[in-house]
């Protein structure tokens, strides 16, 4: 018979300890080793789960996630712009990666209260915390610095490139119609095909994008 967690329980000894593998693997560069036993945390969640302590888990992770987005879209605003970019694709890669891990330790969780309970999904519910967190308060200010990057060869690697252009359709595919030839470089079939006599056009509705961006205040 499993032993009775008490929400005193949860917070002192289950909660602290799923909380900083959490940490280890938000903040880990790819290829890094994490000394975590991967079989105690998902035990951990078990349990917890099991003994009616989904919803406090599930409001005790999106809090600590969008607080480690909130410091990541905030030093990401302190980033001079030839940095910019490459940093935004570093913060995108890593928190990606980070989901790998989380999401499958939170199976049962998912399984038994996101899904049942909220009829929603663990990994969408955590895309939607980075696309509002950081994607959506620097899109104004990476996209011109993408196009203009485009423009000039060697500014930043096509992988860069391309990570952050299908990571940003990923989050949130209406932004393709910001930079439609972009985003077409990188994302099969997203245009209509096209006339060679619009292609012109579509280069000057870029141009025009970055114009009135600029106009608005966000600077390059």
């Amino acid at each position: 018979v499993m032993n009775v967690i008490t929400i005193e329980d949860y917070k002192s000894t289950y909660w602290p300890k799923l909380d900083s593998a959490i940490d280890q693997l938000l903040t880990q560069s790819p290829g890094d080793y994490i000394p975590i036993s991967y079989e105690q945390i998902y035990s951990c969640v078990y349990k917890c789960v099991c003994q009616q302590h989904s919803e406090q888990m599930y409001s005790d992770l999106i809090k600590k996630i969008t607080n480690h987005l909130e410091r990541v879209s905030k030093e990401l605003q302190a980033s001079p712009p030839d940095l910019y970019i490459e940093r935004f694709n570093v913060a995108l890669g890593q928190y990606m990666g980070a989901l790998q891990s989380i999401v499958p330790l939170f199976i049962y969780m998912n399984k038994f209260y996101i899904e049942t309970k909220l009829n929603r999904d663990l990994k969408d519910d955590l895309i939607k915390l980075f696309t509002e967190h950081v994607a959506e308060k620097h899109i104004y200010n990476l996209m011109p610095l993408l196009l203009e990057a485009q423009s000039t060869p060697f500014q930043i690697t096509p992988s860069t490139m391309a990570n952050i252009v299908k990571g940003l359709y990923t989050l949130r595919p209406e932004w393709v119609q910001m930079a439609p030839a972009l985003f077409s470089k990188f994302i099969p079939n997203i245009l209509p095909p096209a006339v060679e006599s619009e292609l012109q056009e579509y280069a000057a509705q870029d141009q025009k994008l970055q114009r009135e961006l600029m106009q608005n205040g966000f600077a390059r």
